[in-house]
């Protein structure tokens, strides 16, 4: 299977507006509006200049199936990487989603050797989303409990989500491990 990611661009639009359905925003509050799916758009759009993250479109060949990310945030006095991902409907339970979640963490565990990087990359998904916590046990992240989760950030809209995390300065660490995943959206990202 050729899934790989390819940073976010103007074509992606297309593709964010395809997860702007009820069904794939299900466990984090619900579709946008055109204005917020937007101004979402330009902040993928800007991340990598920041060099706090990228945003990435999953293909599937040069079919854009879903996306994946990661960023730096705070968590809990701690800067961490977070992670999150959506894979489009018709192309769940096919094994993209953990293929997508393997490419990323070989991108993160590089950006994690830069002086001053976390060393932890976590994902959030809702304490109700069985398929992504599935996805995140299979990629190897260490469950680390239940939590209140803000999303979007600075919104006030708290969430009740799992934290996973993986550590990423374990180098010994499998992300190769590539199983089925059904999941609509690995819970929050990117904000």
């Amino acid at each position: 299977m050729d899934v790989h990611l390819e940073p976010w661009s103007e074509s992606a639009l297309g593709l964010l507006r395809s997860i702007n359905t009820p069904q794939m925003r299900h466990h984090v509050g619900g579709p946008e509006s055109e204005e917020q799916l937007l101004a979402r758009h330009r902040r993928y759009l800007a991340l990598p200049e920041t060099g706090r993250g990228c945003m990435f479109a999953v293909l599937l060949g040069a079919e854009p199936v879903g996306s994946i990310a990661y960023h730096r945030r705070d968590w809990q006095g701690e800067e961490i990487y977070e992670t999150g991902w959506n894979v489009l409907p018709p192309h769940q339970g096919r094994g993209i989603a953990a293929a997508a979640g393997a490419a990323l963490i070989a991108v993160v565990r590089s950006a994690a050797r830069r002086a001053g990087a976390p060393s932890g990359l976590h994902a959030f998904p809702s304490v109700q989303n069985a398929p992504s916590n599935a996805l995140c046990h299979r990629l190897g992240f260490t469950l680390r409990g239940a939590c209140d989760f803000e999303y979007p950030a600075g919104s006030g809209a708290v969430m009740r989500s799992n934290d996973w995390r993986l550590d990423l300065s374990d180098l010994s660490a499998r992300s190769d491990r590539t199983p089925s995943s059904r999941g609509r959206g690995g819970g929050p990202s990117m904000s």
